[in-house]
């Protein structure tokens, strides 16, 4: 039927049969006659009958239904009145029995469609179903009669109410502009490793700085594209006729029926919906056997889904019971929530399920996602939802946010003992940063994300204040002025550090242990400085950390040449040279030789090692190869400009003196870049 159609008179409420209930009335008795009569005589007897059943029908002429030519003529009044004429004894059940006729006769065709038909056809039948609901009501004779007509009425009423919103339904695209789940991804947490040993590289989306976490995840959920999108899940032409129909059934006393064809239609569509949608049916341990790949994408279809669910089809199912259901603000309330009550049931499972599952860090960041999206439309939810009924719902979707929430501090606690108690036993060969250390600054990372909530679920936890307390962690003075997430991430980073520092003593070589030092703890330093991490931990922390890499610095530099520049210390030997015995001038003459040559063998030899070091950082790298020339080239310098002639007159001086300064020089710049040199660096002097 078309919304332009002129729409049959509607009754005020169920109970109205006076004032507004006349023009009803008359209506309904004006279809019936044009429906039934077929000449202007047989509309004249109609008339006449009706006129019996209600004085207010008098007023009924033939004009009405036949127009006369003549626009200027009167209708007869002989019958205004109604009074002393024959009509006055004809029975009130006339009416009924137009009525009756015409919804037997369109039960006598199941398979033709009432609002299928012309629109008079659909206006006349809806008329023809007041009049026998009203004659029904008042119990006047034939009420058997009138109960089977109502009851067939309302049987097909049902039937083309289910029709009507079936044809009608809009479908959903999630390829469309404004249900793109793709738009929406977010990909930060996608390529984490879960390895419990942290042994695997990691992924170069993580190791990256084109683009932090934080501002791959606010370009994600920037907008918001359901802002200001209306989702009608009728089309607008067939809510008038719906409501038509839901009308009539409450007002006949069938609301049962209707809801449970409302809401049966509703649960359906919603469900295919969610379907389209990529919102799955399943169960916990269907939930738990899904390795994490499959369930992170789960994960993100459900953060998009749940927001699609109430803000569009939540949305869009409560408009539509507003409209067709205005007939009862119960039955309004009691069909919104049993037709959208599995779908929330479907979405609140998988966050059940979720929150169950087993731990492990990586979830910690798509928990979150699920955790705040839930939280975000909490109060959309409540403006939907109203009642004690949709209290209940209310209360079931806050108890799983609440394990969601609990969740989420679960798998943060089990992160720090995994930190604690990870035990591999793999040294990096060049002392280069270890995937653990990659894995956990980028994962802190991407929690500073979720600060603000993070803040609120830690609140209330002092375990953290705790465990400093019962530490000698240097960093416990600044706890007290730190928020929640700023102290669990203090003591997720102590924890890395302490890892660190019992891998680093996996090195037998001394120097080893300092440049990996070095490079770990530059990294955590960087990607704290680089991020919110270093607002959230402070400028304190990040001083302190900074001068720690410094000590390892002066520490590598002790360590690594002390030996080869002792070779050239002012100890005695060659003291005597220039002077003295021809045997002591020699003994002072091969002093110096073997002080060179000791010198080009520990040189070699930390050259050989040191350029398959590797320190990533090009500055930190820089810094070491100046601070190593610093305090090598002006000692051999001095030394070869002292006793450098002392060797020269001497037979083959090339193999004592095999580097000139510049030699040296060259041969350090090649340190610490991580691989073999190509061909041999070492040039003797000529």
């Amino acid at each position: 039927m078309s919304s332009a159609a002129p729409a049959p008179p509607q009754p005020e409420s169920p109970s109205a049969a006076a004032g507004g209930g006349g023009d009803k009335v008359l209506a309904a008795a004006q279809h019936i006659v044009k429906t039934l009569a077929t000449s202007k005589n047989a509309a004249d007897d109609m008339i006449r009958i009706l006129s019996g059943f209600d004085n207010r029908l008098s007023s009924i002429t033939n004009d009405h239904l036949f127009p006369s030519p003549d626009p200027s003529s009167e209708p007869a009044s002989g019958s205004a009145s109604g009074s002393g004429s024959s009509a006055s004894e004809i029975s009130a059940a006339a009416a009924f029995d137009a009525a009756d006729q015409l919804i037997q006769l369109w039960d006598a065709t199941p398979e033709a469609l009432v609002f299928e038909a012309p629109e008079d056809d659909v206006a006349q039948y809806l008329a023809a179903v007041d009049v026998a609901v009203d004659h029904l009501a008042r119990g006047g004779p034939g009420g058997a009669r009138a109960g089977v007509a109502v009851q067939l009425a309302m049987a097909r009423l049902e039937e083309e109410l289910r029709h009507l919103m079936v044809r009608h339904a809009v479908p959903i695209d999630p390829t469309g502009l404004f249900f793109s789940l793709r738009r929406l991804s977010l990909e930060s947490m996608d390529d984490l490793d879960a390895s419990s040993e942290f042994d695997a590289a990691t992924p170069h989306s993580l190791d990256g700085t084109p683009a932090g976490p934080e501002t791959a995840r606010g370009a994600a959920l920037g907008a918001n594209p359901f802002e200001d999108q209306v989702f009608d899940p009728v089309r607008p032409e067939a809510v008038d006729d719906l409501r038509a129909i839901a009308d009539r059934m409450a007002r006949a006393g069938y609301s049962r029926e209707l809801a449970d064809a409302y809401c049966g239609v509703r649960r359906d569509l919603l469900d295919e919906y969610l379907s389209v949608l990529g919102v799955e049916r399943l169960s916990i341990d269907e939930v738990q056997r899904i390795e994490w790949k499959l369930l992170n994408d789960k994960m993100k279809k459900w953060v998009h889904g749940v927001k699609t669910v109430v803000r569009i089809l939540l949305a869009g199912e409560r408009r539509l019971c507003d409209q067709v259901l205005a007939a009862s603000d119960d039955l309004m309330e009691e069909c919104f929530l049993e037709s959208t009550k599995g779908c929330i049931m479907q979405i609140l499972s998988f966050g059940d399920a979720v929150a169950v599952c087993p731990r492990s860090p990586e979830k910690v960041p798509r928990i979150l996602d699920m955790y705040e999206a839930l939280a975000e439309v909490i109060p959309e939810m409540r403006d939907l939802c109203i009642g004690s009924s949709g209290d209940g719902v209310i209360s079931d979707v806050q108890a799983i946010l609440d394990r969601l929430g609990d969740a989420v501090r679960g798998n943060l606690f089990e992160f720090g003992k995994m930190l604690q108690q990870e035990t591999s036993r793999r040294a990096m060969t060049a002392g280069e940063i270890h995937p653990m250390t990659r894995y956990v600054m980028n994962y802190l990372r991407l929690l500073v994300v979720y600060s603000e909530t993070l803040d609120a679920l830690l609140a209330d936890d002092n375990g953290d204040q705790d465990g400093f307390r019962n530490s000698d962690d240097q960093d416990q003075e600044h706890l007290e002025s730190m928020t929640p997430l700023g102290r669990r991430l203090l003591k997720l980073i102590s924890y890395l550090e302490a890892n660190l520092e019992g891998k680093s003593k996996l090195y037998e070589d001394s120097a080893l242990e300092c440049i990996f030092a070095m490079n770990n703890l530059l990294y955590i330093v960087q990607k704290v400085k680089d991020s919110e991490l270093g607002k959230i931990l402070g400028d304190h922390w990040i001083k302190r950390r900074s001068g720690k890499i410094r000590q390892y610095s002066k520490s590598y530099l002790r360590v690594s040449w002390t030996k080869a520049l002792s070779y050239f210390k002012e100890d005695g030997y060659g003291s005597g040279s220039g002077s003295g015995s021809g045997s002591g001038h020699s003994s002072s003459r091969m002093s110096i030789k073997e002080r060179f040559k000791n010198f080009n063998m520990a040189f070699e030899e930390i050259y050989r090692n040191q350029t398959l070091w590797k320190v990533p950082d090009p500055q930190l790298r820089e810094e070491l190869k100046i601070s190593v020339s610093e305090n090598v080239i002006p000692a051999y310098r001095a030394f070869l400009g002292r006793y450098g002639n002392q060797v020269d007159v001497g037979r083959n001086p090339g193999k004592y003196i095999k580097y000139t300064p510049e030699d040296l020089e060259s041969q350090l710049s090649d340190l610490f870049e991580g691989s073999s040199v190509s061909a041999n660096h070492s040039r003797r002097r000529t």
